[in-house]
C-alpha cells in the first residue's frame, strides 16, 4: 500500500526534495566558505569573474525551461484530447439522428455509456490506472455501429462517418491514459539539480570574498529555483491535483446526448 501511493504521489516527493535539496545545498556551501575547516583554502579561490555566472546560469536555465516545457505540453495534450473526445461523442449524437427508432435510440443509449464510463475514468487517472469498463463500452458501441442493422438503415457514408468518430474515441482514449502516465525521469532531473548545484557553487566562489553577499546571491538564486522545479514537478500528471484536466466536455457531451430528442425520420 505504501508503495503504491508512493507512485501516485511520487511527484510531491520530488518536489520536496527539490525545495529540501536546494535548502541543504545552500546551507552547506555557506557553512564551507564560512566555518569549516576549509574556509581559508575556499577564500583562496577568489577571482572568478562574475561573468563566469552567466555560462551556468544559461545552461541550468535552458534545462529548466525545456523540463517545464514537456510538463505543460503534455498537460495541453490531454486537453485537447479530453475535447476531441467530447466532440466525437457529439458528432455521434448527431450522426445517429439519420438512424430509425429504436435503432436510434439503441445507438444513443450506446454512446451516453461510453461518455459516462470515461468521464467516471478520471479518479483512476489520477493514480496512474486505467478503467476496464471503459474499452468494453467502446467495444459494445463499434459493434453495435458496425452491424448488419446500421448497415440497412443508414447510407454507408454515414456509418462510414460514425464508426471513424469511434475510432477517434478510442484513440483520445489511448493519448490521455498515455499522458496519465506520465512519470518524472530521475536521469532528466538529477542532470537538473546537478545543474543547480554547480549554479549555487559558482555564486559562492564569484562572491567567496564576501560571504554575506554570496549568501544573500544563493539565497535569491534558490528563492526563484527551487520553487519553480517544484511547481513542474508537481504537475507532472495531467490528471492529478492541483491542476488536473478537468472530465467536464465530456460530461456536458453525455448531457447533450441524453437530452437530445428522438428524430424522427
Amino acid at each position: 500500500m505504501t508503495s503504491s501511493l508512493l507512485h501516485i504521489y511520487d511527484h510531491y516527493l520530488y518536489a520536496l526534495v527539490a525545495l529540501g535539496g536546494t535548502a541543504c545545498g545552500t546551507v552547506a556551501i555557506q557553512w564551507f566558505v564560512t566555518r569549516s575547516r576549509w574556509s581559508g583554502w575556499a577564500r583562496s579561490l577568489r577571482g572568478v569573474a562574475p561573468p563566469f555566472i552567466n555560462i551556468i546560469g544559461v545552461l541550468f536555465g535552458l534545462t529548466l525551461a525545456f523540463l517545464a516545457n514537456d510538463t505543460w505540453s503534455a498537460h495541453d495534450r490531454a486537453s485537447n484530447a479530453v475535447f476531441r473526445e467530447a466532440d466525437a461523442l457529439r458528432s455521434l449524437l448527431t450522426l445517429s439522428g439519420a438512424l430509425p427508432e429504436p435503432l436510434q435510440g439503441q445507438v444513443r443509449n450506446a454512446i451516453a455509456g461510453y461518455g459516462t464510463a470515461s468521464a467516471a475514468e478520471w479518479p483512476l487517472l489520477a493514480r496512474r490506472q486505467s478503467s476496464t469498463q471503459v474499452p468494453e463500452r467502446a467495444d459494445q458501441l463499434l459493434r453495435l455501429l458496425a452491424g448488419r442493422d446500421v448497415a440497412s438503415a443508414a447510407s454507408p457514408t454515414v456509418q462510414t462517418l460514425m464508426l471513424n468518430q469511434v475510432s477517434s474515441l478510442r484513440e483520445q482514449r489511448d493519448q490521455r491514459i498515455g499522458l496519465s502516465q506520465t512519470h518524472v525521469n530521475p536521469l532528466k532531473w538529477l542532470g537538473m539539480a546537478f545543474l543547480g548545484l554547480v549554479t549555487l557553487l559558482s555564486l559562492a566562489a564569484v562572491h567567496v570574498e564576501n560571504p554575506r553577499a554570496a549568501l544573500v546571491a544563493m539565497v535569491l538564486f534558490s528563492l526563484a529555483a527551487a520553487p519553480t522545479a517544484a511547481i513542474v514537478l508537481i504537475q507532472g500528471n495531467p490528471f492529478e491535483q492541483p491542476s488536473a484536466v478537468s472530465p467536464a466536455p465530456i460530461a456536458a457531451a453525455v448531457e447533450g446526448v441524453r437530452a437530445a430528442p428522438v428524430l424522427e425520420r
